[in-house]
This record gives C-alpha cells, sequence and structure tokens, in this order.
C-alpha cells in the first residue's frame, strides 16, 4: 500500500444531517477491513464525533472487549483575538494532527462543522474523497443546487457546491487528481413516496451536472441513537454484550456495508496486509 494516507472527508454545510454517524461507521469499517485509520474532528465545540469516539474507549474498558479503535484528534476552532490569528492557529493544528496521521494509517477520516469555517474549507482542500450526507428532502436538496419551485430544473449550484468544485479544480491543478464525491441519501423512507421518487430523480440530474456518484446512506433507525451512547457501530454487535441482532439491525447493517462497498477501499488503497 502507498506510504500517504487517503483523506476521507465528511462535508455538508448544514447540521443533522448525520456526518458523525456515518464518519464512526466508515472509521470502524475501515479498520474492521484491516487497514490502519486515523480520525479528525473539526467541530470539537459541538463534539459529536469526539463525545461517540469517548463513550467508544469507555464501553470497550468498562467491558474489556477487544474492539479496533482509530487514533483520535479533536480540533477546536481558534479563540485568538483577530481573524487572522485564529486561521493560522487553526491551520498549524491541523497541520500538525494530519502530518501526525500520514505515514501511519492508511485513511483519515475527518468529520466537519454544519457550517462554513475555515477549518472545513482546510479539510475540503485536502480531501481525497469527500462525502455528503443528506436527509432525503426537498429542503435538503438545497444544501447542493438551487432548484425552480415551479419547475423542479436547476437553476444554478449551491455556495456548497461551488465550494466542492473550486477545491476540485485546485486539487487537479496541484496534484493531478480527481476529488471523488460521493453524496448519500440519509434517513430514506420504506415507503415508495413520490416525495422520495422525485428527489432520487433530481439527485440523478444534479450528480451528472456537477459530479459527484450516489450512494444510500442510512435509514432513520432507533438503533443509531442506541450506538452512540456505547461508542458502538453497527459492525460491532457481534460482540457487543448487550445486544441482539434483529432484522432492523441486520438491514442497517447492510448499508454501511454498501457505503463502504461504494468508497472501495481496495482500489483507493489497495488490499490490507494479512499479519
Amino acid at each position: 500500500m502507498s506510504q500517504q494516507a487517503h483523506f476521507i472527508v465528511l462535508g455538508n454545510e448544514k447540521g443533522g444531517s448525520g456526518k458523525s454517524t456515518t464518519a464512526m461507521h466508515v472509521a470502524i469499517g475501515l479498520l474492521r477491513l484491516g487497514y490502519r485509520v486515523g480520525t479528525i474532528d473539526l467541530d470539537a465545540r459541538q463534539g459529536t464525533f469526539t463525545r461517540y469516539m469517548a463513550n467508544r474507549f469507555e464501553y470497550i474498558g468498562r467491558h474489556k472487549l477487544p474492539l479496533p479503535s482509530p487514533v483520535h484528534f479533536p480540533i477546536e476552532k481558534s479563540k485568538a483575538a483577530t481573524v487572522e490569528e485564529q486561521e493560522r492557529e487553526d491551520h498549524d493544528f491541523f497541520m500538525m494532527a494530519t502530518e501526525e496521521l500520514r505515514h501511519a494509517t492508511d485513511f483519515i477520516v475527518i468529520d466537519t462543522p454544519g457550517s462554513d469555517t475555515y477549518l472545513g474549507q482546510l479539510a475540503h482542500f485536502y480531501a481525497d474523497s469527500l462525502i455528503t450526507p443528506m436527509n432525503d428532502s426537498f429542503v435538503d436538496l438545497d444544501v447542493l443546487a438551487r432548484i425552480d419551485t415551479g419547475t423542479k430544473a436547476i437553476k444554478a449550484p449551491s455556495i456548497y457546491t461551488k465550494m466542492v468544485m473550486e477545491q476540485r479544480e485546485n486539487k487537479k491543478n496541484r496534484d493531478g487528481k480527481t476529488l471523488d464525491w460521493i453524496v448519500m441519501r440519509n434517513r430514506l423512507s420504506s415507503l415508495d413516496a413520490k416525495n422520495k421518487r422525485e428527489v432520487g430523480d433530481l439527485l440523478e440530474i444534479i450528480a451528472k451536472e456537477f459530479g459527484f456518484r450516489l450512494s444510500t446512506g442510512f435509514g432513520e433507525r432507533v438503533i443509531f441513537r442506541e450506538l452512540f451512547l456505547k461508542g458502538m457501530t453497527l459492525l460491532d454487535m457481534k460482540e457487543d454484550p448487550e445486544h441482539k441482532m434483529t432484522m432492523s439491525a441486520i438491514s442497517a447493517r447492510q448499508e454501511v456495508r454498501d457505503l463502504l462497498r461504494c468508497i472501495a477501499p481496495e482500489h483507493l488503497k489497495g488490499y490490507p496486509d494479512k499479519k
């Protein structure tokens, strides 16, 4: 496998889309496939990803479970007096964390804030793969594109999409590589509703227009909230002494595996070394 870590960034400038849950499941999924993984939380003030990880360490320690866990770095936005000083400190902390992980891991999974921040922009600048979870609704389509309310035609890319396209161009000019952008439809209804079909049709059009791949995300399930409290993921449940594998959990675990297949780590870093 190559020496430089592959950066997987979870990005969406709208809160409540499931970035932290997705980041945790991607990180643990990659670990369970045999890859070396580091994680960074750039939304440490909100701290969902970091609390999820802390819950995991506590639960593992309490039950003495031999579960894989990544090296984790939380980075909180600088509180320096000026914007210039804040950005310099944010940059230095980000570079220090990534440098620590870059040669010691195969993948670095980064959770970003649900708003436009300098740290979030830094992560997008260095991203090799970008995963954008979005709730499956017309409201959340606004994250990707401006839609004509009458005809439902695409009028323009959103501010976030413009930023991603700019960073994609920067990456191409910088190292000749392409940013792989995956948009995942989260909280899909099990019903084949008209709204669900229309959102899906529009996403197919937007994907072709702005160059991202679509992946089915995670359903709206109570189990995700239960697992957060223990720092566990759906891929850990066989070792979890407190959980039984229900049909809902099995379906949810398959959704995680589908996302990992979409990321295709073996194409990015080769197959992990067997020890």
